[in-house]
């Protein structure tokens, strides 16, 4: 089962007014392995595709609720600064996305069958901008402290803590929600056999380096939590192996007592869970437009990314700049040691041309 925003067929927009995905008599949600759930667009997708007349699940209940205008409104309200403008959203906390999207998992839960295995993924639009949160989110949050972006000085102080207010505030109604699924496991009598994975799909830079947003080879955009908690799995144990969100897919299927098949690059990580020796990963790699990376627990090689930003994604990522920034001694990633360090730059680079190399064919 899954619910939120699955990004499975993002330039079609046509999730439904059921968020189904029941197209021309096909059934995307059962063709893409769910048995059930509620495909969602995300918050800039949901308004581009209500413009254009194509309703998803999410606007569908804004209709119902006579608060689809409401919305609109709202983010047009916020246009050119979808940061900066972090005013609260007039929507009350029932309509709220990321609330609407929870009480949808929450109901495919309770819809599961008991003493019978099931999955769900819940795909919350948050921490995401712009920084539209409820008045009870802001309240929570309001004249906390942050330490400000590295290198940006780009608004007051005040405002960039207004900016780390909300998206902290965000997160926190996510674990709330999380808090609320953990306390519905516990009334099935299913909590202590139940795989709980927190991950993301990207980062935020929240003005670091002078940039927002993702996008960026830079470790708050590429770098995500991956927090497990579930039978067998040991507390309180940190890894600093490389790993990658890839992994979850093998990981599953170990758990479930499913093969994981040859084809797959995921590696489980039930041993490293479970405090066993396990194979690890010695790089991961990431790349999106014209940059891609590779990392061992130490050192990231980044190759094709302009850090002025004069860089054109018509670019080759086979081509230089080179990036070379040392995690430990460096978290911050300010200071290029590509031409200090030329054996390491070397080792890394020959496993990035294999990466390359892989991609291409």
């Amino acid at each position: 089962m899954g619910c939120g925003k699955f990004d499975l067929r993002k330039p079609a927009m046509d999730w439904g007014r059921d968020g189904r995905h029941v197209i021309e008599g096909v059934n995307y949600l059962h063709r893409w392995g769910f048995s059930s759930g509620i495909d969602n667009s995300g918050k800039h997708d949901g308004i581009r595709a209500y413009k254009e007349g194509k309703v998803g699940p999410y606007f569908d209940f804004l209709e119902k609720e006579h608060l689809a205008k409401v919305h609109l409104q709202d983010f047009a309200s916020r246009a050119g600064g979808n940061y900066e403008h972090t005013f609260p959203t007039p929507l009350p906390e029932r309509a709220y996305a990321d609330n609407w999207i929870a009480r949808n998992g929450l109901e495919l839960i309770r819809q599961a069958p008991k003493h019978r295995p099931w999955f769900l993924q819940v795909n919350f639009n948050g921490p995401h901008e712009p920084m539209d949160i409820t008045r009870r989110m802001q309240e929570r949050w309001a004249g906390t402290s942050f330490p400000q972006p590295f290198r940006n000085t780009q608004f007051p102080p005040e405002k960039h803590d207004e900016i780390r207010q909300n998206y902290s505030a965000m997160i926190e109604n996510i674990d709330r929600w999380l808090g609320i699924y953990l306390e519905e496991l516990e009334k099935r009598g299913e909590l202590e056999n139940t795989l709980i994975i927190y991950a993301s799909d990207h980062g935020e830079m929240l003005g670091d380096h002078h940039r927002w947003a993702k996008r960026v080879p830079y470790h708050p955009s590429v770098g995500v939590p991956l927090l497990v908690t579930g039978p067998g799995v040991q507390q309180g144990i940190v890894h600093q192996q490389p790993t990658t969100t890839l992994d979850l897919a093998a990981t599953f299927l170990d758990y479930s007592g499913i093969s994981v098949p040859d084809s797959m690059d995921s590696r489980t990580l039930r041993p490293l869970l479970e405090g066993r020796s396990g194979q690890t990963r010695e790089y991961v790699f990431s790349g999106l437009e014209s940059w891609r990376l590779v990392m061992d627990n130490r050192y990231k090689l980044i190759r094709g990314f302009d850090p002025e930003g004069n860089r054109t994604q018509s670019q080759s990522y086979r081509s230089e700049p080179l990036l070379l920034f040392d995690l430990k001694e460096d978290p911050q990633e300010s200071v290029n040691l590509a031409a200090e360090a030329p054996d390491v730059v070397a080792r890394l680079g020959r496993v990035l041309v294999g990466q390359l190399r892989d991609e291409k064919s």
